[in-house]
């Protein structure tokens, strides 16, 4: 298999949304955390609702988006408060809303209820994007196929694989999960989330067909990725291109 040609640490971490979503974290580590997040611009931070405003001002003058939970980490909010959620984040200036699909509807195969909740979740984000996160560790093969075409459906941008409420998957179950989605719903953008802790499970994500990670590792990956590649020096010894008599 061929690896993903990353080329260098500033377009790894353009393919990285950097989570945290500790619901004990005080506001200094917030802080911290969005300091980290700006010193190496990922793709996007996704935090707590509570956080989305100290993110505009900490993230100000940079390409970082700002991407914020609805339904966080079940889904079981009615349709009406998830939908108001995502209008507030979105006036707080989140520009990336995910959003977790009703995990029981999605199990009773009440397909109308999910696409009623999608369609108004989807006027209500507006030209913001909009993710469907789903729990595929819990769902059998036919429910992610299921759950996908919804979203394409309804206008999602991104489907994304977890909440990183239940463990997470290996690499061979991510594998399988982007196969699915790219075969049922071909036009929807995929996020692999959990589990993402290193360079080389993120570029084997990545060459998998991924088009972004979701990781609380994010910092720790990409530092890794320049101690390896950009950060060491080697002095290559002299030769000479002819043979020596």
């Amino acid at each position: 298999m061929v690896l993903y040609n990353i080329k260098n640490s500033k377009e790894l971490a353009s393919y990285i949304n950097y989570t945290n979503l500790n619901n004990m974290i005080a506001e200094n580590e917030m802080r911290e955390f969005l300091e980290k997040a700006k010193e190496l611009n990922f793709n996007s931070v996704v935090i707590s609702p509570t956080f989305v405003e100290l993110a505009k001002e900490i993230l100000d003058g940079t390409d970082i988006k700002i991407g914020s939970v609805v339904g966080f980490p079940l889904g079981f909010e009615d349709t009406a408060s998830k939908a108001a959620t995502a209008s507030s984040l979105i006036e707080k200036g989140a520009d990336e809303i995910e959003m977790v699909l009703n995990f029981s509807w999605l199990k009773d195969e009440k397909y109308e209820l999910l696409e009623n909740e999608l369609k108004q979740i989807r006027q209500a984000v507006g030209d913001k994007i909009l993710k469907v996160n789903i729990e595929t560790k819990a769902l059998e093969d036919y429910e992610k196929a299921n759950a996908a075409k919804l979203a394409e459906n309804c206008g999602a941008d991104y489907i994304k694989t977890a909440t990183g409420f239940l463990s997470p998957n290996h690499i061979y179950e991510n594998v399988n999960d982007i196969n699915i989605f790219q075969k049922h719903a071909p036009k929807i953008k995929i996020e692999i989330n959990g589990g993402i802790n290193d360079y080389k499970t993120a570029n084997q994500i990545l060459t998998a067909g991924a088009d972004k990670i979701g990781s609380d590792f994010g910092y720790e990956i990409v530092n890794r990725y320049k101690d390896l590649r950009e950060n060491t020096q080697v002095t290559p010894k002299p030769i000479t291109l002819t043979k020596k008599d």
